[in-house]
This record gives C-alpha cells, structure tokens and sequence, in this order.
C-alpha cells in the first residue's frame, strides 16, 4: 500500500494549524497567560498569544504539518517499498 504524499501532507497541516489556531483562542478565551504556548514564539516567526497570533500559528502549523506529513508518507512509502522488493 502506497500512501498518498500530498493527501497526508495537507491532511496533516490542516489539524496542526487548526490545533494552534483553536489552542491560542482556548488559551485568550479562558485569560490563560500562555507562558508553554508562547515558546512557539521561537519556532514560528512573528507567533504570540494574541488574536493575530493564532492567524500567524494557523499558517506556520499548516506549514509545518505539511511538511511532515509529507516526509512521513514519502517515508513510509520508501520502506513499504523496499521490504515488498526484499520479500
């Protein structure tokens, strides 16, 4: 079976963007002072808990996500392969 790499990869992009988005307005909702969530603000250029930094962590998390669910189908289609040509 082959996984499909743009399928997973926007597959995988759309929950982890959309998990920082609903996670920061969880965090602004509730007056949570976001200090664990505010580290993302190192990985993710321009990234805080505020109303503009969730729209700012949806799409560094899609991005982010994309490309690791692509890497992980591109791998997992690469050792499927491999071990069904060594059988």
């Amino acid at each position: 079976m082959k996984l499909n790499i743009k399928a997973l990869g926007l597959a995988s992009g759309i929950v982890w963007g959309f998990s920082i988005f609903l996670l920061t307005y969880w965090f602004i909702i509730f007056g949570h002072q976001g200090n664990i969530l505010g580290k993302l603000g190192g990985v993710y250029f321009g990234y805080s808990v505020t109303w503009y930094g969730a729209f700012v962590g949806l799409i560094w998390g899609f991005i982010d996500g994309f490309i690791g669910g692509a890497v992980l189908a591109w791998l997992y289609n690469k050792f499927a392969n491999q071990s069904a040509e060594s059988s």
